[in-house]
């Protein structure tokens, strides 16, 4: 008697405890990495130069619940913002950013009121090239006063080099990151509203920025340039326009304009969802369109970015880069290499045939992180669990990327066969 009262007794509790466990299970949850959020904020209130790097702290890497972890996000983001005030207020007010060997000089204005969410932001790039530094300086001016948006900063740079690449160089990539950087803190800009634009040379370096830099524009507008070697695949997700006088026959502009035009209308063809285009080839126009092409810029004020698209097309170029959108590569990005990714509900698919290991960076915007997330990397399984949020995470996309859209709670590096 004794035996069955207590198996009764102990069933009984069993099935209060399973019934009980959500609610608590639930309360748990939401509380859990509290203790890791008391420690960032301790260690986030001592100076940055007396801090131990943030990934060596044991609470860097213990789970957070969704709502610490939003909480996290401000807290780094925060401090990234008094950083960025503190060390680069003097470059700003000198109007010059210097990024390893090369200098980017610049100059701005701002028009119209600025919005709730933040000012936009129009980088606008000269044309000259290959010539002398005087004839470059000149078509710095011209740029200056080229395009007037109804809001936003409009932000003219002068090219590091004089030479006929001037825009697309390696150089340039990590120049215009910092810029976006800098602008984001000081002069409040929206990051999911930054504009590309560019005239003739400056046409060309959109042609290839705007690709290889997709995750960082909402738009683009290629003003009478050559693409070169570009390629229109990692545009899916932004807005590109393309101007072009129907006379403008040097360097064969108007005819590869009509080329681009056919592949951007094909891959819009195949892919509904993605590649928003617009292409005008200005009648009787030749080189200079008599600011025709002004009408490029409200048409890209209708873009904003998403920084967490639900598919991703990334395509390096021969400039690489070591992250798009919410995808990265642990090692030395590969040129030319291709990768594509899908996400829907809880899961992500890969698929590439040149790259062998992707990280795939996650957040509560994109999946429950609560639940198993699933991965297929060229049709096999590559992962299947549940992925936790940590401090280490978040600081880590924040310090690579210096953008509050594309800082990720969670990431998991996969390998594809």
């Amino acid at each position: 008697m004794v035996s069955i009262s207590f198996r009764g007794l102990l069933m009984s509790q069993l099935v209060w405890v399973c019934l009980a466990a959500p609610l608590f299970a639930e309360e748990s949850n939401s509380q859990r990495g509290a203790a890791a959020l008391v420690a960032l904020r301790e260690y986030l209130s001592e100076a940055r130069e007396q801090r131990a790097p943030l990934v060596e702290q044991a609470f860097a890497a213990q789970p957070l619940s969704r709502s610490v972890a939003s909480q996290v996000r401000d807290l780094l983001w925060k401090d990234h913002v008094a950083f960025i005030r503190r060390t680069r207020q003097q470059e700003m007010q000198a109007k010059r950013i210097e990024v390893g060997k090369h200098a980017l000089r610049f100059d701005y204005k701002i028009f119209g009121d600025k919005p709730a969410k933040g000012r936009s932001l129009y980088i606008s790039m000269h044309g000259g090239g290959g010539t002398t530094q005087a004839v470059n300086d000149q078509q710095w001016e011209n740029q200056k006063r080229l395009y007037r948006p109804k809001e936003g900063v409009y932000l003219a740079p002068r090219a590091p080099t004089n030479t006929w690449n001037l825009w697309h160089q390696g150089h340039i990539d990590p120049l215009f990151d910092r810029l976006i950087s800098n602008l984001i803190v000081f002069e409040q800009v929206d990051p999911n509203r930054v504009y590309l634009m560019g005239y003739s040379a400056g046409g060309d370096g959109v042609y290839q920025l705007a690709p290889r830099m997709a995750d960082r524009w909402a738009a683009a507008a290629m003003m009478a340039g050559h693409p070169n070697e570009a390629s229109p695949l990692s545009l899916r997700n932004i807005g590109f326009t393309l101007h072009m006088g129907e006379l403008d026959k040097a360097y064969n502009r108007n005819g590869v304009a009509r080329q681009w035009q056919e592949r951007l209308a094909k891959l819009k063809e195949d892919d509904p969802q993605g590649y928003a285009h617009e292409v005008q080839l200005h009648k009787g126009k030749g080189h200079w369109m008599d600011r025709q092409d002004a009408v490029a810029v409200p048409w890209m004020a209708r873009f904003r970015r998403n920084p967490v698209p639900q598919r991703v097309v990334w395509h390096q170029d021969d400039v690489t880069h070591l992250a798009s959108y919410w995808l990265a590569v642990p090692e030395t990005a590969k040129a030319r290499a291709l990768v594509v990714a899908d996400r829907v509900d809880q899961r992500v698919t890969l698929t590439s045939s040149d790259v062998q290991r992707v990280t795939v960076r996650l957040d509560d915007r994109m999946v429950n992180l609560d639940d198993k997330v699933v991965i297929e990397g060229n049709g096999e399984m590559v992962f299947e669990g549940q992925l936790s949020r940590s401090v280490a995470n978040l600081a880590a996309s924040l310090a690579a990327r210096e953008d509050p859209g594309l800082m990720f709670s969670a990431a998991v590096t996969v390998e594809l066969r």
